[in-house]
């Protein structure tokens, strides 16, 4: 999957913060990243070189990296409609 169509999913999951080049995942929106953990009211960054989710999960913020060329796919997860 080319890097173009990786950013337009995260971009269409997203929403951006305001005065920030982060981006919050949208309402009722989870993202999974190659199979892995599924995210949910996370914040995403996309960077140059990678992209970063921060969550928190038990009061604790984790911050997830991923290589843009080492993902292969990203599933999101929304209410049927």
């Amino acid at each position: 999957m080319n890097r173009a169509t990786l950013e337009k999913v995260f971009e269409y999951a997203s929403r951006p913060v305001q005065g920030t080049m982060s981006r919050k995942l949208r309402k009722d929106v989870k993202i999974q990243v190659n199979e892995g953990e599924v995210y949910e009211a996370a914040t995403l960054f996309l960077g140059e070189e990678f992209i970063r989710v921060t969550a928190v999960r038990d009061g604790v913020a984790m911050n997830t990296y991923y290589d843009w060329d080492k993902i292969a796919s990203v599933r999101t997860l929304g209410p049927a409609e």
